[in-house]
């Protein structure tokens, strides 16, 4: 029976024959792997506090920048602000319109009036149908014609040749002077007088 054997023999012989060294290494890897996970969870924990901080205050600014922009729009000003920009655009445009208009029609009227005076220098004093004058008939007439037209024509005193034109442009208040130079056609001279008034 197991009462007639010594009990302190008895427990002392199954401490000797119960192994435990593995169930301690295990046990101890166990605490190592816990201890390194618990250091590893708190750095992450960290982490992730640090970048909620890091957004939050970022929230903030931009919430904060936000309402200050809201704050300052007025939508009345905003709609009549583009209002009047759209009043001004097509006010410019009509303003454009009517120049070119204008412009088509003075150039039309400078053609005419260069066909005009081109008729008059071949016709002469006397017309086309009749026969021509003297030469200083001819002279006479072109030069009044010039000074209708606010063009005074000068000779020069040594050759008694006209080779300087003086421009007058009431309208815009300004006086052209030129020099005539047999080098350049009529037709060049023509239109540059017609252009200058």
């Amino acid at each position: 029976m197991l009462l007639d054997e010594d009990p302190a023999a008895l427990i002392s012989q199954c401490t000797k024959n119960f192994k435990f060294d593995g169930d301690r290494d295990s046990l101890l890897r166990i605490s190592d792997s816990l201890s390194t996970l618990s250091q590893f969870r708190t750095q992450h924990l960290s982490s992730l506090q640090t970048t909620l901080s890091k957004l939050s205050r970022t929230h903030q600014t931009l919430s904060s920048n936000h309402n200050h922009t809201i704050s300052q729009h007025n939508p009345t000003d905003h709609a009549s602000t583009i209002l009047r920009l759209d009043t001004e655009k097509f006010k410019i445009a009509k303003q454009a319109s009517d120049l070119e208009i204008e412009g088509e029609r003075l150039q039309s009227e400078l053609q005419r009036l260069g066909g005009v005076l081109g008729e008059l220098e071949s016709e002469g004093v006397e017309g086309g149908e009749r026969e021509r004058g003297p030469e200083e008939d001819a002279t006479v007439l072109k030069l009044k014609v010039y000074r209708t037209l606010g063009i005074d024509v000068e000779a020069d005193a040594t050759t008694g040749q006209y080779n300087k034109a003086v421009i007058r442009n009431a309208a815009k208040g300004d006086v052209h002077v030129v020099t005539i130079d047999p080098k350049f056609s009529r037709n060049f001279y023509t239109n540059y007088f017609w252009r200058t008034m």
